[in-house]
């Protein structure tokens, strides 16, 4: 099942999923930014869309946030800007749309095919309601976390190469340990942005994605993503959005081994 060292998870052939019933995965994001369309920050605007997702995304809440930008004279501040959280009535599962962006993130992943369709089901209310022109960038993220006993084996569930100082004599000394890389997709204009390693309690890299704990935990977050700018086409978004999830599977397998995939239900 493991992949081997010679394997390249950019390029080779996709392995087959092994469905982990019990899997760290603590959060799953998908964004599509395009070029700013003020008036999604009118409620008379976004209301058509709304009720294309309703059924799902129940819940909404408005949030206002201000923006700064740094200039010569020092940070000046932006006006206010709304985001509207849409979400099911669990929170579980929730859409975010602002004047330059769409995202839809969930806590409790099912499988990719799930993932996929709920992304369709968005991204076409937003193409038939507010008809962006221009897909700025896409991007398809997944964060595992390891805790407790898992982090305690951990030299066992990853691939040596993505240890680090956590597979040393220093290890269970060491507070914040965190790698990063940037890949190159050959050929496919994406790129995959990987961070892993160590963080104490308490401890976060991203605050709006990795919520801190109160134990140690060891990290692997992969953002698979495009900039190549295209048409706003929900097939086209969707594709888009299925090869990034695929080039992040392919990479988790090659991190982890088969040890990983028995601890969270995936072999017998």
């Amino acid at each position: 099942m493991t992949m081997s060292p010679r394997d390249n998870p950019l390029t080779s052939p996709l392995p087959a999923e092994v469905p982990l019933p019990n899997a760290p995965l603590v959060r799953v994001i998908v964004q599509v930014r395009f070029p700013s369309i003020l008036s999604i920050e009118k409620r008379d605007f976004v209301a058509p869309f709304q009720e294309d997702i309703r059924g799902s995304y129940p819940v909404l809440r408005a949030e206002q946030t201000r923006g700064f930008v740094l200039g010569p004279d020092g940070p000046t501040q932006m006006p206010p800007s709304v985001t509207w959280r849409f979400s099911s009535t669990d929170d579980r599962w929730r859409v975010s749309l602002a004047s330059d962006f769409v995202a839809i993130e969930t806590t409790n992943y099912e499988s990719r095919g799930n993932l996929l369709e709920r992304l369709e089901e968005v991204v076409g209310a937003l193409e038939r309601r507010i008809a962006p022109q221009t897909v700025d960038r896409l991007g398809v993220r997944y964060i595992d976390r390891l805790t407790g006993e898992s982090l305690d084996s951990i030299d066992r569930l990853v691939r040596f190469e993505m240890l680090g100082v956590a597979a040393t004599a220093v290890g269970p000394s060491a507070l914040v340990s965190i790698s990063e890389a940037l890949f190159d997709i050959p050929d496919q204009a994406t790129r995959m942005r990987t961070r892993w390693g160590l963080l104490p309690a308490g401890g976060t890299f991203d605050p709006a994605a990795i919520d801190p704990l109160d134990e140690r935990s060891w990290v692997l977050d992969l953002d698979t993503f495009s900039e190549v700018p295209r048409p706003f086409v929900t097939d086209g978004i969707v594709s888009q959005a299925r090869f990034c999830a695929e080039r992040s599977y392919a990479l988790f397998r090659w991190a982890v081994t088969d040890e990983f995939l028995r601890r969270y239900g995936g072999l017998a």
